[in-house]
């Protein structure tokens, strides 16, 4: 017998048809979800009272998630978080990050249409994560969508338009669902260290810059330079290569002075960030960013959330930024 938190936020899944169009309808999922009920299954619905509009998603909703979750924990063996598609990445990667040592899962999952809607693909989604969170020996975050079970800190939206929704550029599946479930457990990461909740700074100001031709990466370094900025991510070309613009270095430099992290990014969706490959990433290396290597834009803005928000002197933040916590970058 498996008892199962099911955590309702919002999200496309659970909207109807209303004369202003598609919006939450407070109760509707929970009355649906009774379509899970068998053998073998126990399953609890918490349903926020002001459900979540992903797409404008801001940290204290992450703090509500976490605070819903973590005293739960000794209640059930697993956990689903339904959630809007807009900003799942986001929230996956920081849940990742945030439930330290959770030997338990904890998988989100959504939809592209509402359950409402007859070709939905919600219902799969539901099946296929409530399935991954019986499982004793999955002790990650990872989101369940279009058959695949994705590591949630590896995981990003990459369609709008196809069920497929989400994918794993630089990471392969935790599972795939087809007739029979495929377990690839040789992939999952053991439940290790202390369990804990870190709560994230809802004050906390970091910016995700991208760079571009032309005036592109002055720009980035003018805001680099303003104070009050607690860390960065930059989004450079190929594995890590950007002009070296005076105002660009001086803008990474800025920041590393004052103990606020920069770390580089590539742009492209495969492969990641390898100093030393071209002489152009070399003088951001010199000017202190630190190297995201494989990190997706979501994890890497959930990993300065959280490790910031924990306090960490710089030698301990910028070793823990550049190493695999929680699988989120290739070793």
């Amino acid at each position: 017998m498996s008892r199962i938190l099911v955590l309702y936020t919002g999200g496309t899944i659970g909207m109807d048809h209303t004369p202003d169009g598609l919006a939450p309808v407070p109760g509707l999922l929970p009355r649906l979800l009774q379509r899970f009920v068998r053998p073998g299954l126990e399953f609890d619905v918490v349903e926020f009272e002001q459900l979540i509009d992903s797409s404008v998603l801001v940290p204290s909703q992450w703090n509500q998630i976490i605070d819903a979750l973590a005293p739960r924990y000794d209640a059930y063996d697993g956990f689903v978080v339904i959630h809007g598609t807009d900003t799942m990445a986001y929230t996956a990667s920081v849940l990742a990050f945030a439930l330290q040592g959770w030997k338990k899962p904890v998988v989100l999952t959504g939809a592209q249409l509402p359950l409402v809607h007859p070709r939905s693909d919600g219902w799969a989604n539901l099946a296929d994560a409530l399935e991954a969170a019986c499982q004793p020996d999955l002790h990650e975050v990872a989101v369940a969508f279009d058959r695949l079970l994705l590591r949630g800190c590896r995981a990003r939206k990459l369609d709008v338009e196809c069920f497929a929704g989400f994918n794993s550029p630089n990471d392969l599946p935790l599972a795939e669902f087809a007739i029979h479930a495929h377990w690839h457990k040789p992939r999952w990461l053991p439940g290790e260290g202390e369990r804990r909740a870190q709560r994230v700074d809802e004050n906390l100001k970091l910016a995700a810059l991208m760079l571009t031709p032309g005036h592109g990466s002055a720009l980035a370094g003018q805001v680099l330079q303003r104070e009050g900025l607690d860390g960065a991510i930059l989004l450079c070309y190929g594995s890590g290569n950007a002009p070296a613009d005076p105002a660009l270095l001086a803008g990474v430099a800025a920041m590393t002075a004052r103990g606020c992290p920069v770390l580089t990014l590539t742009q492209v969706a495969r492969g990641g960030v390898e100093v030393g490959a071209y002489a152009a990433s070399q003088p951001l290396a010199r000017a202190g960013a630190l190297p995201g290597a494989d990190l997706t834009p979501e994890a890497a803005l959930a990993k300065l959330q959280v490790l910031l928000s924990a306090g960490l002197a710089w030698p301990e933040l910028a070793a823990g930024l550049v190493r695999p916590l929680r699988g989120e970058l290739s070793a």
